[in-house]
């Protein structure tokens, strides 16, 4: 169940880097790299900061799922573009598993809670900022103007705070992963914004 939740995720990621292939009119290589690094970078930074064999050359699941993402977007990027709203939901949805399990993985190679929530963010925006860098653009990471990263430390904050207590599993990921799935939605929603250095404006 955890690995079909984990390929939804990678899915997700995938077809939003492939777009921003076809928005930066790269070929489908090009589509292709953007939309594996979305959607396995961060995974993979993780585990070689865990100093592990990252999940995604393990599984054949997670090379082909951004292969098929990179397909339908080639295909079909007009509609999807159209359902990007769903899109999106997708994705918060992805940043609050992927946070969560992250630093729960964090925590169960001994990392300390708080550098295992900063593990658990890389897990969660680091294949977007490697995205955005490939493409040219300000990873948003930098700028999160959109508050896409701090929902994912929160989440990441708490799912440390839990296994510290002893919490563990699904619950614990679940509980973890809604908070920063709830406060991504609203940030969208209600477009809650990160604030500007002092003077500075729009």
């Amino acid at each position: 169940m955890s690995e079909l939740l984990d390929l939804a995720g990678i899915f997700v990621f995938a077809l939003s880097g492939a777009l921003m292939g076809v928005r930066k009119r790269l070929d489908a290589v090009g589509m292709g790299v953007l939309a594996g690094m979305t959607a396995l970078g961060g995974g993979v930074v993780r585990d070689l900061i865990l100093n592990v064999r990252p999940i995604a050359f393990q599984s054949l699941g997670y090379v082909l799922v951004p292969i098929a993402a990179t397909v339908i977007v080639f295909f079909f990027h007009p509609h999807v573009a159209r359902v990007m709203p769903a899109i999106l939901v997708l994705d918060a949805a992805g940043l609050g598993l992927f946070c969560a399990v992250g630093t729960e993985k964090a925590m169960e190679y001994g990392l300390s809670p708080l550098h295992s929530a900063l593990l658990g963010v890389t897990t969660a925006v680091g294949g977007g900022m490697l995205r955005d860098v490939l493409a040219g653009e300000i990873p948003t990471l930098l700028y999160d103007r959109q508050l896409y990263a701090v929902p994912a430390l929160l989440g990441s904050a708490v799912m440390a705070g839990l296994s510290s207590y002893g919490w563990h599993g699904w619950p614990a990921t679940l509980a973890a992963a809604l908070l920063a799935f709830g406060l991504r939605i609203a940030a969208m929603r209600f477009k809650w914004r990160a604030p500007l250095a002092r003077g500075v404006h729009e």
